[in-house]
């Protein structure tokens, strides 16, 4: 199997969704609107996974922000990102569970990696959950410590990778 990475597109809205829901618990997980307004407004950075049949199998996206680590707000909320400089965020990166432990999560993880050194993006930055860090560290994040996020009531912790 051939995996592709593009940018989104507004028809892959359906297929992300159903990722985004089997991938998070309900709190946790963007809502349809949410994924619909950061396709339409960081497709720049919003990166889908296909596999031969061109079908949406992954994906991984977050706004670029002026601060080190992520802020609730950014799950609800989302603006243009600037040509260049500051934080290359990542608010959700999930595979479809048939596609798991295939590496795509990585290439996944390179393409937004790659993007942000081409625009000029001090880091990386994401929350994950604890049994997460590992998976994060190995792909070369630093775990920085807790985080000051409540969102869906879980405990996080800020990861940053400086590219």
């Amino acid at each position: 199997m051939t995996i592709k990475i593009t940018n989104v597109n507004p028809d892959d809205l359906l297929d992300i969704f159903k990722i985004e829901e089997a991938g998070f618990v309900p709190e946790q997980a963007a809502t349809k609107e949410a994924i619909a307004e950061r396709i339409e407004h960081i497709t720049d950075t919003f990166f889908v996974a296909r596999n031969d049949d061109n079908k949406v199998i992954g994906f991984i996206n977050g706004p670029v922000v002026n601060q080190r680590y992520l802020t609730d707000d950014l799950f609800i909320k989302t603006t243009v990102n600037p040509a260049n400089g500051g934080f290359q965020s990542i608010l959700s990166l999930a595979v479809s569970a048939k596609y798991q432990h295939q590496g795509i999560s990585g290439q996944l993880l390179k393409a937004m990696e790659e993007n942000a050194l081409s625009n000029k993006r001090q880091a990386v930055t994401l929350t994950c959950l604890r049994e997460l860090i590992g998976f994060y560290e190995r792909h070369g994040y630093k775990n920085e410590g807790m985080a000051l996020s409540e969102h869906g009531g879980a405990e996080w912790f800020n990861m940053v990778k400086v590219i």
